[in-house]
């Protein structure tokens, strides 16, 4: 156990057990002192995405408080978000068509300021939009994330979830922002008819939203996301 483990084991106890898998965990704790609550991922990999997020404050992305590594193992605290997912959400209904803009118009404010750090999320789904009790919408669960390497062909690791996840991720190509683009399409389509699109695809007016960002092509989709956040401002 590094120094650090040991001074969060004595400042804070585990409140729960949010995940826990072969990859790692995540823990919410709270300071035994101040009642603060906050998350702590331990994860295989390296740190280098968490720690340039250390730096930005945006309020669709969670903050960031600390990131450090010891062997092959990394470990982030990071602001715990009180709410629910839109995994969540849909146990109860389907979103309507505004509901849905207005969490998806969040989602690409987040992904603006990972893209615009080369940051590729690779991983948006019901299960990593959280809904805050105030209404803030936040995009969590950055452990498949990749920073876009200029000049290179295909990623160097398979991630992301099937059904979410771009054709490209699974070997034809490398991800880029278009990837998520992608994702976002599936999740709208799943927000609005609780389907993926290859089962039904939304016939209302923001079908050709969808349809648009889940084309197998990067090249036919929306070409970043605020050429996507424009379309939807329009509903």
């Amino acid at each position: 156990m590094s120094w650090r483990d040991d001074v969060l084991k004595k400042e804070y106890a585990v409140v729960s057990v949010l995940k826990r898998d072969e990859n790692g965990e995540v823990l919410r704790l709270r300071h035994k002192r101040l009642g603060r609550d906050v998350v702590k991922i331990r994860c295989r990999g390296n740190g280098e995405i968490y720690r340039k997020l250390m730096r930005v404050c945006q309020k669709n992305l969670p903050t960031i408080y600390d990131v450090y590594e010891e062997d092959d193992m990394v470990t982030v605290l990071e602001e715990f978000i009180d709410g629910m997912t839109v995994s969540d959400v849909l146990m109860s209904g389907l979103y309507t068509p505004k509901g849905a803009v207005v969490v998806c118009r969040s989602i690409c404010d987040a992904l603006y300021t990972l893209h615009s750090m080369d940051i590729i999320h690779r991983d948006v789904k019901p299960e990593n939009v959280m809904i805050e009790n105030s209404g803030r919408v936040v995009l969590i669960d950055l452990d498949a994330s990749r920073v876009f390497q200029y000049g290179k062909s295909k990623d160097t690791k398979v991630m992301g979830t099937i059904g979410y996840a771009a054709p490209e991720q699974f070997g034809y190509s490398q991800t880029d922002k278009r990837a998520d683009i992608f994702s976002v399409g599936v999740l709208m389509n799943v927000m609005l008819t609780g389907e993926h699109p290859s089962k039904r695809l939304y016939s209302g007016k923001l079908g050709k939203v969808i349809e648009k960002c889940i084309a197998f092509d990067p090249a036919d989709r929306y070409a970043d996301v605020a050429e996507l956040k424009a379309s939807l401002n329009k509903f």
